[in-house]
């Protein structure tokens, strides 16, 4: 006898609810291990550039997929990286990494910072960020005629610019050993300088 319809379609029936039962724990564990697997580090928001000094709003929290190659920064050091100076560039959506930051006092001892109001005339047309090298060179007055010699000029690194919207200027603040700091200032203050970007390779 042949059985009815609905007989012969429950096997059918049962070995498909076993198969989606099936793919359903699948996903589940797949699921399960993606999330276990995955952990909350920092991030840049922005390029941070290497000097500069790390603001909130400059990192970020993420979550990415566990991977023993590399060593991110844990979310739970956020509060220790704020305030810390960027030892190298981190380019936006970058990791923090242990290397990423410095904790040193600045200025470093024996170290002083001077702020520079230097015109667009002053100041190369490029950006200056935290470890350029550059010399601030003394320029003749509005009336003064050209050295015959080279100008004096002191040595100096970059820490970090900024525009002052009062002005218009661009302050450039350099790091300098501190028995510059005062002749550099007293020549600053004339408004007779510029600056002049040098190459960072040694």
């Amino acid at each position: 006898m042949t059985p009815p319809p609905k007989l012969r379609r429950r096997p059918a029936l049962v070995v498909a609810a076993v198969i989606v039962t099936a793919l359903g724990c699948l996903l589940g564990a797949w699921a399960w291990s993606a999330t276990t697997n995955t952990q909350e580090v920092l991030a840049a928001r922005d390029t941070i550039h290497r000097g500069e000094v790390i603001e909130a709003e400059d990192i970020q929290r993420i979550r990415i997929s566990g991977d023993p190659a590399l060593s991110p920064l844990p979310a739970s050091a956020y509060e220790d990286i704020i305030g810390q100076r960027a030892a190298l560039d981190i380019s936006a959506g970058g990791l923090l990494t242990n290397e990423s930051t410095a904790d040193e006092p600045l200025p470093p001892q024996g170290q002083s910072i001077v702020g520079i109001s230097l015109t667009p005339a002053q100041v190369p047309g490029m950006p200056l960020y935290g470890g350029d090298k550059v010399r601030i060179i003394v320029t003749p007055g509005d009336n003064g005629e050209a050295p015959a010699n080279a100008p004096p000029f002191t040595v100096a690194e970059v820490v970090g610019t900024y525009v002052d919207e009062t002005t218009g200027n661009t302050v450039v603040n350099v790091l300098v050993p501190y028995p510059d700091a005062g002749v550099l200032a007293a020549r600053a203050a004339t408004g007779n300088v510029a600056l002049v970007l040098d190459s960072g390779a040694e």
